[in-house]
């Protein structure tokens, strides 16, 4: 069960944002994170998919069938929402069956697929109690299992985890991967943690004034983004503005250093994409790409301490990470340097 988005635009009545010529796929039993700055057209995506927002220009296909004439109702998506969407005054056990009562499903049928799914989201013992009565992470479960209950043929999730403790939500996404994965669900996730999206994803699609800049494995994604846009995004790093003097050799401006070009012509300008976890804290003199400097603001996260060193020359400093900060000195392996050209 594939979802295809196919040249895909859309304008809010009044406004100049929406999408504009988005074309992505859901594979079958595939889970595609889309993330992208505010107002980038995350939410807009999945409300044409689920048909929450109509009148787009090009195709929107779920099995090979275009679903711009099907209403939300027969369309066959299931769909977890950022507040959950709960019903207060239905039990848990009729909150996971209510899209089933609506299809007209008999009671005991829709009961007992019901208990099937609050035993296996580990709520089997919470079928009678009312919503009210569960925590925040226990009712994201319900709205999953309410969303699977209907046999979707995809499934949307809307920053399923957004509203949850960070002590929660990394427990909770895997454990959603582990279920999404045990129902083969093709499933289209948005959200706005890239941490979320890198480790549940089988692929990271990037958005941004409402056009898709790359979709690809979340490695490639962090590793080789296509462009300054998808690097500044998506992770932390320093971006420096370059030039190709030689063959694997770049002018920052301020020093010289080794990189691999490729087949990038002398005098191309490029930026020289550095992740902080490859900066080397005080190398040793003789060190390829070192870079004398001092240590600048310090940020400590337990197992290792984020911050800014100050490159005698340069105009920005660089972003490293280390257990231990640097004093005097940094570098960067040659083949840590990434080259954007654009």
């Amino acid at each position: 069960m594939s979802l295809v988005l196919d040249h895909v635009s859309y304008t809010y009545p009044g406004s100049t944002q929406g999408l504009e010529d988005v074309s992505l796929d859901v594979r079958t039993g595939e889970l595609v994170a889309v993330i992208g700055p505010s107002g980038s057209g995350k939410s807009t995506l999945l409300k044409l998919v689920s048909g929450l927002a109509t009148g787009h220009r090009g195709r929107i296909a779920l099995d090979g069938e275009d679903l711009s004439a099907r209403p939300v109702h027969q369309r066959h998506i299931g769909m977890v929402f950022q507040s959950y969407a709960l019903f207060p005054h239905l039990s848990v056990l009729d909150n996971v069956a209510y899209g089933l009562k609506l299809r007209k499903v008999a009671a005991d049928a829709r009961h007992k697929r019901a208990q099937e799914l609050l035993d296996l989201v580990g709520l089997g013992g919470f079928a009678q109690r009312g919503v009210a009565q569960l925590s925040g992470g226990q009712q994201q479960r319900v709205a999953l299992a309410r969303a699977l209950a209907i046999d979707p043929r995809a499934l949307l999730l809307d920053e399923p985890l957004s509203a949850l403790d960070a002590s929660v939500r990394g427990h909770l996404r895997d454990q959603i991967r582990q279920i999404q994965q045990r129902f083969n669900a093709t499933t289209l996730l948005v959200t706005h943690d890239q941490e979320e999206a890198l480790t549940m994803a089988d692929r990271v699609a990037v958005l941004q004034d409402g056009r898709l800049l790359q979709i690809a494995a979340p490695r490639e994604i962090y590793e080789r983004p296509a462009s300054r846009a998808v690097a500044r995004f998506v992770g932390l790093s320093t971006l420096l503005p370059a030039r190709v003097v030689a063959q694997d050799r770049i002018d920052l401006g301020f020093a010289e250093w080794s990189a691999p070009t490729g087949t990038r012509a002398v005098g191309a300008a490029v930026h020289a994409l550095l992740r902080p976890e490859h900066v080397q804290a005080d190398p040793p003199a003789g060190a390829l790409n070192r870079l004398a400097g001092k240590p600048g603001a310090q940020r400590y996260y337990g197992a290792l301490t984020r911050y800014d060193f100050h490159v005698t020359g340069a105009d920005v400093p660089f972003l490293a990470e280390s257990s231990v900060p640097a004093a005097e000195a940094i570098a960067v392996a040659p083949e840590q340097v990434r080259l954007l050209d654009h």
